[in-house]
């Protein structure tokens, strides 16, 4: 724990990429564990270093705070978001959520993506010091298992810092049915053009039929990590592999 001084790529010009626009929570949901001391709360933004980035002061001072996504983007925009994004009334929600906050979305404009491009200018810029999104719906995590107690949300969280992700969590989806239902929902939005949209994957769905017991699962982007630590701006300079640094 403590204070890091590092460089972090931050936009320092306008754009749809380099708004800031999450204010801070510090008392949301969880009571007490969302609330950070003045003492440890130093994201503070120093002279430019240059024209694309700037110096800034991450603090690493547990808890981390913690924000709810879809109670959060409510907050911000004074909106009722939808609980099922499949319909249509949801896709016309979101793309004029887009056309109000100049936020891009390039084809196809699926709502996952567009709800994934709200989050990042709204939620994820604003996450300089450690930050926990939790509480996905469920069009943005296919693989996540439903949530216990908020219907439409999976359990999932991911850590930002410095405005980058850093881990992602979920506890795994174990229904080989539901899980089925989802990857067909993403084969329809491949085949409208979302390149990230996973496939059918049928052999996985078989074993899941065999049986899954209770499985949560989470990945570290230590290559991100390191980069912000050692106040890089590229991972090609922290990644071991020579032909991926530059001549």
């Amino acid at each position: 724990t403590g204070s890091y001084k590092i460089n972090c790529s931050i936009p320092t010009t306008g754009g749809n990429d380099g708004d800031e626009g999450a204010a801070d929570n510090e008392e949301g949901e969880g009571g007490g564990t969302n609330n950070v001391s003045a003492a440890s709360k130093k994201a503070t933004t120093a002279a430019a270093t240059t024209s694309s980035s700037s110096t800034v002061e991450i603090d690493f001072t547990p808890p981390f705070r913690r924000i709810r996504m879809i109670p959060e983007l409510e907050r911000q925009t004074g909106r009722r978001f939808p609980t099922d994004y499949t319909s249509k009334e949801a896709h016309s929600f979101l793309s004029s959520l887009c056309d109000e906050y100049n936020v891009t979305c390039h084809p196809p404009k699926t709502p996952a993506r567009m709800l994934d491009k709200l989050v990042g200018r709204l939620l994820e810029k604003g996450c300089m010091n450690p930050s926990f999104i939790t509480d996905h719906p469920a069009v943005l995590s296919p693989l996540a298992k439903h949530h216990r107690q908020h219907a439409g949300l999976t359990e999932r969280f991911e850590l930002f810092v410095c405005g980058k992700e850093i881990a992602n969590a979920y506890t795994e989806l174990n229904d080989p049915e539901v899980q089925r239902e989802r990857f067909m929902a993403q084969a329809e939005a491949a085949t409208q053009g979302d390149e990230e949209a996973q496939m059918l994957d049928e052999t996985f769905c078989t074993a899941l039929e065999y049986g899954l017991p209770p499985t949560a699962g989470w990945g570290l982007g230590i290559d991100r990590l390191v980069m912000m630590l050692t106040s890089q701006h590229s991972l090609r300079e922290v990644l071991f592999f020579p032909a991926m640094r530059a001549s």
